[in-house]
């Protein structure tokens, strides 16, 4: 199945990049689980997922530097996504936090370089650093994560605010609510949105009907929960593993053909919001 290729996904600035990626949240913080951390980025590279999110945030830096290790002699086949912690968004503190996690990773530039979240720094101040960031080659595009509807538009209306490159958000089956309002704002701007916890850290496969559809294709309830995000335009998914098997499993994800009445059963038990709702956010 892995003869499947993955489906792209088009930045505003033309770079197409694979729809299904690598998340690192919660590795480098334990040096036992390097090596496995390390393998496993690397079955995902050699499998076409080679979009790989992470952040200052993750391990205090030591996501990163997983990374960096993962990617040693291979930096121009990847796509590097990072994100500055907002306490550090200011125009001076943007452009140090990128430094430094450039350091971690070992390269000269970070493809996607995110404000992690809204913080007390106006937004001017901080996309006048990512402005400043891309002119230098420090990085190649920036955009958001944790942006509403309300942020986004806001957000365009700062001078430069039209350059986002992709917002990242808390997105999977049992958390829908984007599809209300924020996922068809950014589609119809040609904004990517970055689904991450796209299998709710495990907390959905016991669900009984996920499990019965996905046994309908041999399948199991993660490969399915995943095929059910990349069936959205302009939805880049970001599954985080430490086994190389389980990012196979993930891989794989882009074979299913699910019939229209499937997707319609796992509405009825995953229903999609019929109102507005605030962003949810891990």
């Amino acid at each position: 199945m892995q003869d499947d290729p993955i489906p792209s996904v088009r930045f505003p600035n033309g770079i197409d990049v694979p729809a299904l990626g690598q998340g690192t949240w919660a590795m480098g913080e334990d040096a036992g689980d390097a090596r496995a951390e390390i393998d496993s980025l690397r079955a995902g590279i050699d499998l076409g997922m080679t979009l790989i999110d992470t952040a200052e945030m993750y391990g205090d830096g030591g996501a990163e530097e997983i990374v960096g290790q993962a990617i040693t002699g291979q930096r121009d086949e990847v796509l590097i996504v990072s994100k500055v912690y907002p306490w550090n968004a200011s125009l001076k503190g943007t452009i140090e936090a990128c430094e430094h996690s450039l350091e971690r990773l070992g390269t000269d530039r970070i493809d996607l370089y995110l404000l992690h979240w809204r913080g007390n720094y106006p937004l001017a101040e901080t996309i006048a650093g990512f402005e400043m960031l891309k002119a230098s080659g420090k990085i190649s595009a920036w955009g958001v994560s944790n942006f509403d509807t309300d942020d986004m538009q806001e957000l365009l209306a700062v001078p430069d605010g039209a350059n986002v490159a992709a917002n990242q958000v808390l997105y999977n089956l049992s958390r829908r609510g984007i599809e209300y309002d924020l996922l068809p704002w950014c589609q119809s701007r040609g904004i990517p949105v970055m689904a991450y916890s796209p299998i709710e850290q495990g907390h959905i496969l016991h669900n009984a009907e996920l499990i019965r559809i996905a046994k309908a294709y041999q399948a199991t309830p993660a490969q399915l929960a995943l095929a059910f995000l990349l069936k959205r335009d302009g939805v880049i998914v970001i599954p985080k593993t430490s086994n190389a098997e389980r990012v196979r499993e993930n891989r794989d994800c882009v074979s299913l053909d699910v019939t229209d009445e499937d997707w319609q059963s796992l509405d009825a038990a995953f229903p999609p919001p019929a109102k507005k709702k605030p962003l949810e956010m891990l």
